[in-house]
C-alpha cells in the first residue's frame, strides 16, 4: 500500500528555486548587450536577494530546506554517484548527496557572481551601491571574474538538470513536478513540513512590486520624454564651448578624446575637417583649458576610460568615430541605419543616444530609431 503524498518542499523554497532560475536566465540573455544593462542589473539584484533569503531559510526554514539535512560527506557523494550510474542509487526524500553538494556549490558561485557584479557596476559602470567607492580598474578586473563565475554556474546548472532527470528515471518519480507542487509520492518516513504559503505569497509579491517599481520608467515614458535607465555623472560644462562647437554639430564633450587630440585640433584650426575656423584670443583662452582639463584622461565617464585605453600612446586621433573603442561599440550597426535620413551621419549621436548632449553616453541610454516608418 502506497503512502499518501507528503509535502516535502514548502512554498518559499519552491518560489526561491524558480525565481532563481528566472533571474539567472534573464541575467544570462542580457549580459552581452549593454543596451539591456538595466534589466541585467535588476536580474542581478533579484538573484543576490534570493540568495540572501535562501541562506536565512537554510538555517531557520522547514526540515528539508535546512542545510543540515543535506550536508553530506564526500563518501556519501561518491557512493550515491556509483549507485546512480549502476541504477541502484538509494532514494532520498529531500536532496540526495550529489544534489546537496550541487546546491552548496551553486549558492557559493551565486554569491561570487553577485559580489563581482556589484564591483563591476560600481567601478566600471559608475552605478549601484558601490558607486564612487570602487576604482574603474577594480571594476573592469572584476568583470572577467564575473563572467568566469557565470560560465561555471551555467555548467553546474546543466549538470544539475541532467542529474535531476537521471534521478527521476532511476527512482521513477518526477522531481521537477515535485519542485512545482512541493509533494512527493510514496514516502513512508517523510517528515511532514508546513507549507508556509503566506511567506511564499509574500515573497512573490515583493518581487512583483519591486519589478514594477524598478521598471516604472518604461511604463510612463512618452515619445517626447523617453525613459533613460541610468543617468551618468554631471559633467563640467562651458557656455563658450557649447555655442562655438555646437553651432555646426553636436558639441562633443572633451571626455571623448585625449588631451593631445584637442591640442592638435586647436593648433590646426585653419584646416578643421576641411573648414577654416577663426577664434579670437579670448575664446581660445577659454576653450583650451576646458578641453584639456576634461579630456579622456580625466576618466569622468566609462566612455572616457575606455576611449583613452583604446588609443595607443603614439596615436593622436582627431575623429571620435575613428577611435578603436567607438568602432568596436558600433561594429554591429547595419549600414541601413547610417544611410537612413534619421541618422545620416556617424556624428549624429543624438539620433541613438538619449544622453548625447550631456556627453555621458551610458550604454543603456542607446536606442536605435525605428527607420522603417
Amino acid at each position: 500500500m502506497k503512502a499518501a503524498p507528503a509535502i516535502i518542499w514548502d512554498l518559499p523554497t519552491r518560489v526561491f528555486h524558480w525565481l532563481l532560475v528566472i533571474s539567472f536566465a534573464l541575467a544570462w540573455i542580457t549580459f552581452d548587450d549593454n543596451r539591456y544593462l538595466f534589466a541585467h542589473v535588476y536580474a542581478g539584484y533579484l538573484f543576490l536577494s534570493l540568495l540572501v533569503f535562501r541562506f536565512v531559510w537554510g538555517a531557520v526554514g522547514t526540515h528539508y530546506a535546512r542545510f543540515r539535512t543535506f550536508a553530506y560527506d564526500w563518501t556519501s557523494v561518491t557512493d550515491y554517484l556509483k549507485g546512480l550510474l549502476s541504477g541502484k542509487a538509494s532514494r532520498h526524500i529531500g536532496h540526495n548527496p550529489v544534489g546537496g553538494w550541487a546546491i552548496f556549490i551553486m549558492l557559493t558561485l551565486g554569491l561570487l557572481i553577485g559580489i563581482t557584479g556589484l564591483l563591476v557596476l560600481g567601478g566600471e559602470e559608475g552605478h549601484g551601491p558601490l558607486r564612487g567607492l570602487i576604482s574603474f580598474e577594480i571594476g573592469t578586473g572584476s568583470k572577467e571574474f564575473h563572467e568566469v563565475f557565470a560560465w561555471i554556474m551555467l555548467v553546474i546548472v546543466i549538470v544539475h538538470v541532467f542529474g535531476v532527470i537521471g534521478e527521476s528515471i532511476v527512482h521513477r518519480e518526477n522531481l521537477i513536478w515535485s519542485m512545482l507542487t512541493g509533494r512527493k509520492e510514496d514516502v513512508l518516513e517523510a517528515t511532514q513540513v508546513r507549507g508556509h504559503g503566506l511567506l511564499g505569497v509574500l515573497l512573490l509579491t515583493i518581487v512583483f512590486v519591486s519589478a514594477l517599481f524598478y521598471f516604472r520608467g518604461y511604463l510612463i515614458e512618452t515619445t517626447d520624454s523617453p525613459f533613460q535607465p541610468f543617468r551618468g555623472p554631471s559633467l563640467p560644462d562651458n557656455a563658450t564651448w557649447r555655442s562655438e562647437c555646437g553651432d555646426c554639430h553636436l558639441a562633443f564633450h572633451p571626455t571623448l578624446l585625449p588631451k593631445r587630440s584637442w591640442q592638435l585640433m586647436l593648433n590646426t584650426l585653419d584646416d578643421h575637417f576641411g573648414e577654416q575656423l577663426e577664434y579670437d584670443v579670448e575664446t581660445l583662452a577659454e576653450l583650451k583649458p576646458f578641453l584639456i582639463e576634461n579630456a579622456a584622461e580625466s576618466g569622468l565617464t566609462e566612455a572616457a576610460h575606455k576611449v583613452n585605453r583604446s588609443i595607443a600612446s603614439d596615436q593622436t586621433p582627431l575623429r571620435i568615430t575613428k577611435t578603436k573603442y567607438w568602432v568596436k561599440k558600433h561594429i554591429g550597426i547595419n549600414d541601413e541605419y547610417w544611410d537612413n535620413e534619421k541618422i545620416a551621419s556617424k556624428t549624429n549621436c543624438e539620433a541613438c543616444h538619449l544622453d548625447a548632449e550631456e556627453g555621458t553616453f551610458e550604454d543603456s541610454g542607446m536606442r536605435l530609431p525605428n527607420i522603417k516608418k
